[in-house]
């Protein structure tokens, strides 16, 4: 493609030659309207003027007639003037005037027109135009007063002038100005592509310049910037994941692997079977409950269950959850305390709430009331929900060892464990569920030290009322 066609298929070319039309016609009909009522006003000036010169005539005509027409006529045409008289017989001769010839016929149709004319005194003078006025007399003489238009031809000829030299030189300003607009476009947008093709290339590693001006150009290369970070972030999570995947479900399923070559090699009974296939029934239980939780915290980083939000109670579903906690909570000899602010709204996913408050109490029963690890006071778990600003925040919090600030983050991470809890069961995925829940709902989930112990607090914007 030569560099003329490819200016000549720019958007921005296009554009400028759109606008220079639009412009040129606007142009064009503001002067053709200012011609027009110039021309309007000087014909009504030359008519008046016109009218004003046959009542003085008619006045002389009725006063003295023919004979005192011709003279008064005579008398004026010596004067110099711009106007134009001419008397004749019926027969065509020029009794008075300084009218030296016209068209054909001019002087047998009474009545105003715009002719053809020359000057009596100059026979070989060019023709020029006139409004005129003719009458028939008495006796079939004939009366011609008029006007020379010639100011009005040459302020028309100055207004058509001005016109065409304003289009023509609004024509070469719109095309340099089309040109340089276009060539300073394509070499950004030609340098953005280039920077694709490389990005395409394999370098993810590139972006696209960004001059600073704040145009469309810069806005346009801002988000595409920002869709290349998330891409490469999500990108970098997915190569996580799959590395986390490797490492730690090789572990169960090695031992599923190895409890069924032992079953095989050792069992003897019918019970010994029974027990090994049940080991293996609960291996693939757990594997199964991990590719679940894979799952939906997958759909809830896409933004699939976005379509079933609603508004609802949360108050009521975290008492709920309160209440089905409470058991678990008793049987392990640890007091549940529960602090709910009634009528709490929220608009978001009523099960993945509850499913995200689940997994803050499971954890918080697992990790967080270790007898080895209580600080002072015996172990308690607290689970509150309060309404802050524009805000609702759930918490949880437990008095156990908590979690050191500077590994808060990566235990948000799927299969992130602490080294301390590698020894519980468990997979490292209950808080990445939580915390894609939270920005599912525009929120987020902090881990704060609860003094001693962990608070795990869900905050998720509260219902518009």
């Amino acid at each position: 493609m030569t560099a003329l066609t490819k200016l000549f298929r720019a958007t921005a070319f296009r554009l400028s030659v759109a606008y220079l039309l639009v412009f040129a016609l606007f142009a064009g009909f503001i002067l053709g309207y200012v011609a027009w009522n110039a021309r309007q006003v000087l014909d009504d000036q030359i008519q008046g003027t016109i009218e004003a010169e046959i009542t003085g005539l008619a006045e002389q005509y009725r006063l003295g007639g023919i004979r005192r027409l011709v003279g008064v006529i005579d008398r004026r045409t010596r004067e110099p003037s711009a106007s134009l008289y001419l008397v004749t017989t019926n027969a065509g001769e020029r009794l008075a005037g300084n009218v030296g010839s016209l068209p054909a016929g001019v002087l047998d149709d009474p009545g105003v027109r715009e002719t053809d004319y020359r000057q009596s005194d100059e026979p070989d003078a060019q023709i020029r135009r006139a409004l005129v006025r003719v009458f028939i007399l008495p006796g079939g003489f004939r009366l011609l007063v008029g006007r020379d238009v010639e100011e009005r031809e040459r302020l028309g000829a100055v207004i058509r002038q001005a016109l065409g030299l304003s289009l023509g030189l609004v024509t070469i300003l719109a095309c340099l100005g089309g040109w340089f607009v276009t060539r300073r476009v394509l070499k950004r947008v030609d340098a953005m592509t280039e920077t694709t093709r490389t990005i395409m290339a394999g370098d993810l590693d590139g972006r696209l310049a960004v001059s600073g001006n704040g145009d469309e150009l810069d806005r346009l290369a801002t988000n595409l910037n920002a869709m290349l970070d998330r891409i490469g972030e999500l990108m970098s999570g997915m190569k996580e994941v799959s590395d986390n995947i490797a490492h730690d479900l090789k572990t169960p399923l090695t031992r599923l692997r190895n409890r069924a070559e032992e079953a095989l090699r050792t069992a003897k009974t019918p019970e010994d079977y029974a027990r090994a296939l049940e080991g293996t029934i609960d291996e693939s239980d757990n594997l199964i409950r991990v590719f679940n939780a894979l799952l939906m915290i997958a759909r809830l980083e896409a933004g699939n269950a976005a379509a079933t939000m609603a508004d609802f109670d949360l108050s009521e579903v975290a008492q709920s959850v309160a209440e089905l906690y409470d058991a678990v909570a008793d049987e392990a000899s640890v007091p549940l305390e529960v602090a709910i602010e009634p009528d709490l709204s929220l608009h978001g996913n009523r099960e993945l709430v509850g499913q995200a408050l689940a997994n803050l109490l499971d954890n918080a029963l697992k990790y967080g009331v270790s007898a080895e690890d209580v600080s002072g006071g015996p172990p308690s778990i607290t689970i509150a929900a309060m309404r802050r600003g524009d805000h609702v925040e759930i918490s949880v919090a437990d008095r156990g060892p908590g979690i050191p600030e500077h590994a808060r983050a990566h235990v948000l991470e799927r299969f992130a464990r602490l080294e301390a809890a590698r020894s519980r069961p468990g997979f490292g995925l209950g808080l990445s569920l939580v915390a894609a829940v939270a920005r599912l709902h525009g929120g987020e989930l902090r881990l704060e030290d609860n003094s001693p112990g962990l608070k795990a607090v869900l905050a998720l914007p509260a219902k518009v009322p």
